[in-house]
């Protein structure tokens, strides 16, 4: 395997050497901002797209102005920066980025302020996030989302997902695949670290972006082509907990899981326990998408390869 490349602070060094010292401020106090972004190799083009990276790294800097941090750079030098990286490491599959924005001072105490900040951004080659494709087993987890006003969900804080770690290791210890959270008030907020949706008849149903949820990027996205190019109704507004298991269809979706269909939640069969209809046609359209096959949203697309 040839040498990967990180960047980290203005250089672009071999993975071997990406290298923090154990007083970083981000290590002890899980005081540090990301992204995650995908890139999706089309092989007839021999060409990588970065998706969405633009909204990406707008959501990274608003990361930044909750958490008192200094991003170091600019949109335009952030999306350069990412487009060079890649090159350098030269893939011709799928892959992942991952550009975090932490606080690298040596010292103990976990005040956001006096502090210094730092970039790095890593890339790894990645295909499906749960493996090998499946009808997910899901359960509702025992642990409520965390509120705005506690580690706020519309800002990607590292710290903050010591939450989905828990939700996750006790769906796994307990046979299922993965998890759906609810919020203090025992609504549905999302999946450990995804966003979710249900199917209800042609409406296509969501929690709203207050309710203690990521404004995710990917979420964004299949709202807007389920809406303009399918036809479906769209909906963001609370969701109960029994609803779910009445729906027609479900799913999660996000950069990492993409569109993951849903066959139970709690030991309830969702639909026929197979791939919805309106699933299906939501994935295929999103994959011809992120690979730049469908010229209207070329937009979001942006090629690595000259």
């Amino acid at each position: 395997m040839s040498q990967e490349f990180y960047y980290m602070d203005g250089k672009y060094v071999p993975s071997d050497e990406a290298m923090i010292p154990v007083r970083t401020h981000a290590f002890l106090y899980g005081t540090s901002v990301f992204e995650g972004i995908r890139g999706y190799y089309n092989e007839q083009e021999d060409q990588i797209y970065a998706f969405r990276m633009k909204e990406h790294f707008e959501r990274l800097l608003n990361s930044c102005k909750i958490m008192h941090m200094d991003p170091k750079h600019t949109l335009e030098e952030y999306m350069q920066i990412t487009k060079d990286l890649l090159k350098k490491n030269n893939y011709r599959q799928d892959c992942y980025i991952r550009p975090e924005v932490y606080k690298s001072a040596l010292k103990i105490g976990p005040t956001l302020i006096d502090n210094t900040d730092s970039v790095l951004i890593f890339t790894i080659k990645l295909g499906n996030y749960f493996g090998e494709e499946k009808m997910l087993k899901v359960c509702i987890s025992n642990w409520n989302r965390l509120e705005d006003n506690t580690i706020p969900p519309r800002a990607k804080v590292s710290g903050a997902y010591a939450n989905t770690a828990l939700m996750i290791t006790d769906a796994k210890l307990a046979g299922f695949d993965e998890c759906i959270s609810l919020s203090a008030s025992g609504h549905v907020a999302e999946g450990s670290a995804m966003n979710f949706f249900i199917v209800e008849g042609d409406t296509l149903v969501t929690t709203q972006t207050t309710s203690n949820i990521l404004v995710g990027v990917t979420r964004n996205t299949i709202l807007e082509i389920a809406k303009e190019e399918l036809g479906l109704k769209v909906c963001e507004r609370e969701i109960d907990r029994t609803e779910l298991y009445t729906a027609d269809e479900a799913f999660f979706c996000g950069t990492g899981a993409q569109i993951a269909p849903i066959g139970s939640i709690d030991n309830r069969t969702i639909g026929n326990g197979q791939t919805g209809e309106k699933t299906a046609a939501i994935a295929k359209l999103y994959y011809d998408i992120v690979r730049g096959k469908v010229e209207k949203y070329k937009k979001w697309c942006t090629p690595i390869y000259e």
